[in-house]
């Protein structure tokens, strides 16, 4: 069974940076992608941040320019640097195994971790 395991939320305010990452136990067949979805209270789970083998990225309108997704494969380990934080980016935020297509569709599979929670505040 792999796991996904989030760390780097915290605490930072308004204007403030974070970076995340997330550890993968193990590689994951059948997933050519990584990517970054974040929950917030009374929200709908959001796709944050996707990031391919091949290094292709994609973001959220609500990111871009703000947010950068990379991934170490030796390490297993993808990140996500936050900056300009505002308090709308508070939320607990979860790494996500799946496939991204030809079009820049993806497609979650059943590898989540726990989350790690975020909160923008002065």
């Amino acid at each position: 069974q792999v796991h996904l395991a989030e760390s780097g939320g915290g605490l930072v305010q308004p204007g403030g940076s974070l970076t995340l990452s997330c550890e993968a136990s193990d590689s994951i067949c059948g997933s050519n992608a990584k990517a970054w979805f974040r929950r917030a209270p009374g929200k709908q789970r959001e796709l944050v941040a996707i990031i391919n083998f091949g290094g292709r990225t994609d973001y959220a309108d609500s990111v871009k320019g703000r947010f950068t997704i990379s991934r170490d494969n030796a390490k297993n380990t993808v990140y996500l640097q936050m900056n300009s934080l505002t308090p709308e980016d508070t939320a607990v935020y979860l790494c996500n195994a799946g496939i991204l297509d030809n079009r820049g569709n993806y497609y979650p599979r059943s590898y989540w971790g726990q989350g790690t929670q975020v909160t923008v505040s002065s």
